[in-house]
């Protein structure tokens, strides 16, 4: 328990210096190489009348983001004066096609332009069980603005109706971007509160912020990848990183033994990673980038207390 406990306040110590200003949304500069770590930790402090979901969206976060770091904390009434920390910091995916990269478990979409070496970061919405979000390489098809919900017969009978137009009461929002040959897409939404959360039928949902931002940048044929991967490693400064997420769609039977050969194959060396932090971090699945620099376990006795 000791070893747990100072791990903790290492990670804390290092989220401190990470610190940054909360801000717009904007482009990240990254390198394949030695640059694959963007954004910085910020911190906010709460205010009367705030919703952890009104901060979440006021930084660019998904509701889940911040619930994972404060679980216990009361979304819709959380103290007046708490300083929070705002993980605004992310490890790109593996894979950086230009073009779209989805990663179901960490609810949140990546957009690369090769172009300029830029990469822009966006929370989505995704599946609820029975509807997950199917993993697959796509290309955008037809963008439509103010679109039309033609509703699918196996819903019809929830909804009333067999189609919803453009305005308030539309799921699809502002704008859609289908993917060609599904009936799956990313748009906007009524209820941004959805945004961090598994509530949609399978498409993928953006605050109306975001897809503003997004739908004129996004050609017809763009690339979409939509993957599954709860653990990346990154690296920024020579340091070396691991963000660890839940599994969502529970389809990894044994998380821990998935992490070991998540280890083994670290792309910068197991002899690099301090192997007590990256457990840590495994524990915690919280979406936080986690520092483990560091050497390998000498002894299993470090973990006593993570597991």
């Amino acid at each position: 328990m000791r070893s747990f406990v100072v791990l903790s306040v290492f990670f804390f110590l290092f989220l401190i210096s990470c610190s940054g200003v909360a801000g717009e949304l904007k482009k990240y500069r990254y390198d394949d190489r030695t640059f694959t770590v963007v954004g910085n930790i910020v911190y906010h402090v709460t205010k009367k009348g705030e919703t952890l979901l009104d901060i979440a969206r006021a930084y660019g976060l998904g509701f889940n983001e911040l619930q994972l770091i404060y679980p216990s904390m009361d979304p819709w009434i959380p103290p007046i004066g708490k300083k929070l920390m705002v993980p605004t910091m992310w490890i790109l995916p593996p894979l950086r096609n230009d073009g779209i990269v989805l990663n179901i478990p960490e609810l949140r979409l990546y957009f690369f332009s090769s172009r300029d070496g830029t990469v822009q970061t966006y929370p989505v919405g995704i599946g609820d069980e029975g509807w997950e979000t199917p993993v697959g390489t796509y290309r955008i098809g037809e963008k439509r603005v103010k679109p039309t919900w033609y509703i699918p017969p196996s819903l019809r009978e929830k909804y009333g109706r067999s189609m919803i137009p453009p305005g308030p009461d539309n799921p699809l929002g502002d704008y859609m971007m289908k993917l060609a040959g599904t009936s799956y897409g990313i748009h906007g939404t009524n209820m941004p509160w959805g945004v961090g959360r598994l509530v949609s039928h399978g498409c993928i949902r953006t605050y109306p912020e975001h897809i503003e931002v997004l739908f004129p940048q996004v050609k017809t044929g763009t690339r979409v990848d939509i993957i599954y991967e709860p653990i990346k490693w990154g690296t920024r400064n020579g340091r070396i990183f691991v963000e660890v997420h839940p599994d969502v769609y529970k389809r990894i039977p044994d998380f821990l033994s998935y992490a070991y050969e998540k280890l083994k194959q670290c792309p910068f060396g197991r002899d690099n990673v301090n192997e007590a932090r990256y457990y840590l971090a495994v524990k915690l699945k919280n979406g936080l980038p986690f520092d483990v620099t560091g050497s390998p376990l000498k002894s299993l006795d470090a973990l006593k207390g993570a597991y």
